[in-house]
């Protein structure tokens, strides 16, 4: 039985369901589509599993939609998979369309986040239709987490059953992988040198895309209200300057606060996390944070906004703290009462890696997911035998 798990870029696939395509494919045939890219063929051998490229634009772009759409179209009806399980908007949009058209049976698209509500006017209600329209041609809708599920409700998305797996995330964490212990002290040591943290700063890390929508505005402008403070901001992440770009002001501190230090993006998040004292993600929105996660079980409290998933994994007082969204006075006293008080910041980090240990563990996802397809499975042979 086939299955074919898709993301609009090859990243997506690559750092969203590490291990987990492996772990399905010892009970399905399963191929990971997406667009083409190095990250693709990074799946194909980790994952050892087959890989199909087809060319997808993140954003709107009407022309080459319709082309990917009947792409997707002839890929879906030579392979003739049982399910098409999506996991981005816009792979989930032209996937589920293309399976309608082919038939396959079985057509998942999981909402890791959704982009409508942050949206204003005309792009707003557009989003809205495209999110009913993918809806309308899956069979089955799986938010993650609570929060998106909600919102869902609230739009009305769609009036089909919406299902929560495994406490909302996506492929869960390795535990044994995201360690503290596994770093040893001469790495963070090295590491700091080479970034020019000193012994007595407290870092501040924010770990994914530079964007206006991950609220890197706001993080920057307060943090260049914390003066005559031991502190560093650490941002690992690529800047991406096409779809939603970061004000100049913003670029210019991140480029001249020499308190400031952008890596771009690490394969590798653990020796900066290990570094780090808290995370600060003041996002927008989000579906169900993987950083946040990969956060805590790195033992770092989290400073988050008050959104969807942020707001599900961290407690406030207890693993961390939740601030309005947008608001960059609450992200600078937030970081001030990390750094100031003791007590708080000790009982929220003795607390981080125990929670998402309770919650996110990586085999209770999978075990999910591979339940959740058998049950599909075999309500569909049923529901065949009677027809």
């Amino acid at each position: 039985m086939k299955v074919i798990r898709t993301a609009t870029v090859s990243q997506s696939l690559n750092i969203l369901l590490k291990g987990q395509l492996k772990y399905l494919s010892s009970f399905y045939e399963v191929i990971g589509l997406s667009s083409s890219g190095a990250d693709l063929e990074m799946v194909q051998n980790r994952e050892k599993i087959r890989t199909i490229a087809v060319e997808m634009e993140r954003g709107i772009s009407p022309l080459k939609d319709i082309i990917s759409l009947f792409r997707l179209y002839w890929v879906l009806k030579k392979e003739k998979p049982l399910i098409i399980h999506s996991i981005t908007p816009k792979a989930g949009l032209l996937c589920m369309l293309a399976g309608k058209m082919a038939g396959v049976p079985i057509r998942i698209h999981t909402f890791t986040g959704l982009i409508f509500p942050s949206k204003k006017g005309m792009m707003h209600k557009l989003l809205i239709k495209m999110d009913q329209l993918l809806c309308w041609a899956a069979t089955n809708i799986y938010p993650e987490g609570n929060g998106v599920k909600n919102d869902l409700l609230a739009y009305n998305i769609t009036k089909k059953p919406l299902k929560v797996l495994a406490n909302g995330n996506i492929n869960g964490i390795d535990l044994l992988y995201f360690d503290r212990q596994r770093i040893n002290q001469e790495t963070c040591d090295q590491l700091k040198v080479s970034l020019g943290i000193l012994p007595e700063d407290f870092v501040f890390i924010f770990a994914g895309r530079l964007v206006r929508d991950k609220g890197i505005n706001e993080l920057i402008e307060a943090f260049n209200k914390l003066t005559n403070c031991a502190v560093k901001l650490l941002l690992v992440g690529p800047l991406e300057s096409e779809l939603d770009p970061l004000s100049p002001i913003t670029i210019h501190e991140m480029k001249h606060n020499p308190n400031i230090i952008s890596v771009g993006f690490q394969p590798d998040i653990r020796p900066y996390m290990a570094i780090a004292h808290s995370l600060v993600f003041p996002s927008y929105r989000e579906g169900f944070p993987n950083v946040v996660i990969q956060a805590g079980a790195m033992e770092l409290p989290s400073i988050v906004s008050n959104i969807s998933g942020c707001n599900e994994i961290i407690v406030e007082g207890v693993n961390g703290t939740i601030i309005p969204v947008k608001d960059a006075d609450a992200i600078r006293i937030s970081m001030l009462k990390m750094m100031e008080d003791k007590d708080f910041y000790d009982q929220t980090r003795a607390n981080a890696r125990a929670m998402i240990k309770n919650r996110y563990e990586q085999d209770l996802v999978w075990n999910a997911v591979l339940n959740e397809y058998n049950s599909l499975v075999n309500t569909l042979k049923v529901d065949t035998y009677v027809s």
